[in-house]
């Protein structure tokens, strides 16, 4: 019996790999791993550096920013509860005729239907932050993401007569690719953000020198901006801010333009 020659193996391996080519069978990309999303900016002006990059998002009908977009700003508020300052900023978010996008769980809108038939009403749109601002990575089932999302559909419309625009952010940006697929398979959009600050806690509000020394050095084409509209800080600077913003070239689209 004729002894197989110590290369074979390896060219039997290389023709395998040289036939998947020739056949066209890619390799699956890498997955997107479980995280919380965070952001670095090693340059000031431009896109930051983000956990998963705008094109492996992209399949995944989910974005952080529009890579594309030019000198376009995408507003949006985060909601857990009402603080006092929303109506304050539906003024000057009105005054300055800027669209934004106010993603609230399911309790804000049963507690505060005028602030939300006024957001839609105004021409802001309303998108899901879940009924019970869950770590959303640890429901591993569709069934239980949909009773999560489906349950501030019901609020949304039972106090707007209107369906839920299909919009949806993870609370506190912790994300996993199965739930990101699961969104999708709902019907949503997942929108992260590529400009925040710390402005979440009502016992250590940052000044408004800190909050625009954290912004505007860092405002860049097609930057998704997060602010908490629980944040007395933003409610003092949100004038100011959309004003600089425009100042500089930039104009305010509604969410939907991001994934045009």
């Amino acid at each position: 019996m004729r002894s197989v020659p110590k290369h074979m193996p390896f060219l039997l391996t290389l023709a395998s790999l040289c036939l998947l080519l020739i056949i066209g069978l890619a390799v699956p990309e890498p997955a997107v791993e479980t995280g919380s999303w965070g952001l670095s900016f090693p340059t000031p002006g431009e896109i930051p550096q983000a956990p998963v990059s705008a094109e492996r998002l992209r399949p995944l009908d989910s974005a952080f920013c529009d890579i594309d977009g030019g000198k376009v700003l995408y507003l949006t508020f985060d909601a857990g509860y009402e603080n006092g300052y929303t109506a304050q900023m539906l003024d000057v978010l009105k005054a300055h005729e800027v669209p934004a996008t106010f993603f609230l769980v399911g309790t804000y809108i049963e507690k505060n239907p005028d602030l939300v038939r006024r957001m839609a009403e105004e021409g802001h749109t309303v998108g899901n932050h879940t009924q019970n601002h869950p770590d959303m990575s640890r429901l591993n089932s569709l069934e239980a993401v949909k009773e999560e999302l489906k349950q501030v559909e019901d609020a949304y419309f039972a106090v707007t007569g209107s369906p839920l625009p299909k919009y949806y952010r993870p609370p506190q940006g912790i994300y996993s690719e199965e739930n990101l697929r699961h969104a999708q398979a709902l019907g949503y959009k997942t929108v992260f953000w590529s400009l925040a600050y710390a402005d979440w806690d009502n016992k250590a509000q940052p000044s408004a020198e800190t909050a625009f020394s954290k912004l505007l050095p860092r405002l860049h084409d097609g930057a998704v901006i997060l602010l908490h509209a629980t944040s007395r800080t933003n409610a003092v600077i949100l004038e100011e801010f959309l004003t600089r913003c425009k100042n500089l070239g930039y104009r305010f689209a509604p969410i939907d333009e991001l994934f045009l």
